[in-house]
């Protein structure tokens, strides 16, 4: 009981031991992963989230704690993004090719996307702040969390919504393909992307480079397009009654 006693007060106490317990959760939920044959219910975000948020309750860490402990990790998110470049450069004859489908593709998710979980909120009565909080679910969370609070959203809520969508999409997308028949790589890849942003993508380039680079592509463009198109459906919504 003693020793108990003494790891809570070093993880609430201290941030430096959230970076290495989270690393190594990451690892052995990889691992786990790949054991399980790459089970969709058993992607590594998924359960490393589920036994961090664990950890953190049992021990009565606060979030704040945590966040600065793990903040070098946020360090590692500019260069993965710049790497995504590789593959799509890899794809950029077919990606040219493909233009056409690609944008109505992209237009039409976007929409629904912003569409369905505004309209969802409000027709459940949710508040204003939860109805634009949910907007950018599909988007990635550097673009979803500045878009949600610009509009009198909770950043917070937004970033659970995003986490959320991009877990969820990611597991539904194998079922989905099957139950659709989409053989392509390219058309799952676009899909994951459109709709599960970074989780999707990093299980796209994981499964086939094809689809690794069109999730990124449909990451990618979905963010711009959402930062364009959402003050439109806030607009819209604002003069419902």
């Amino acid at each position: 009981m003693n020793a108990w006693n003494d790891i809570v007060q070093g993880l609430q106490g201290s941030a430096l031991p959230w970076l290495v317990l989270t690393m190594g959760v990451y690892l052995a939920a990889l691992a786990l992963y790949k054991r399980s044959g790459c089970h969709p219910l058993l992607i590594p975000v998924f359960t490393a989230v589920v036994v961090i948020v664990s950890l953190l309750l049992l021990t009565g860490t606060p979030y704040a704690t945590y966040r600065e402990g793990v903040q070098w990790l946020s360090l590692l998110v500019g260069p993965a993004t710049v790497a995504l470049a590789v593959p799509l450069y890899a794809q950029r004859q077919r990606i040219r090719a493909l233009w056409l489908p690609i944008t109505v593709a992209l237009v039409v998710g976007c929409v629904v996307a912003l569409v369905s979980a505004m309209g969802i909120a409000w027709a459940l009565g949710g508040s204003w702040e939860t109805v634009v909080s949910l907007a950018p679910k599909s988007a990635t969370i550097p673009i979803a969390l500045p878009m949600a609070e610009r509009f009198g959203g909770l950043p917070s809520l937004a970033a659970v919504a995003v986490a959320v969508t991009g877990i969820s999409g990611t597991m539904l997308a194998p079922w989905l393909g099957r139950l659709l028949r989409t053989q392509d790589p390219a058309v799952n890849g676009f899909a994951l992307g459109l709709t599960a942003h970074a989780i999707g993508t990093a299980r796209g380039l994981q499964v086939n480079p094809t689809a690794g680079a069109f999730a990124a592509l449909a990451m990618g463009l979905n963010g711009v397009l959402t930062a364009l198109l959402m003050p439109l459906c806030v607009a819209v919504f604002q003069r419902l009654p």
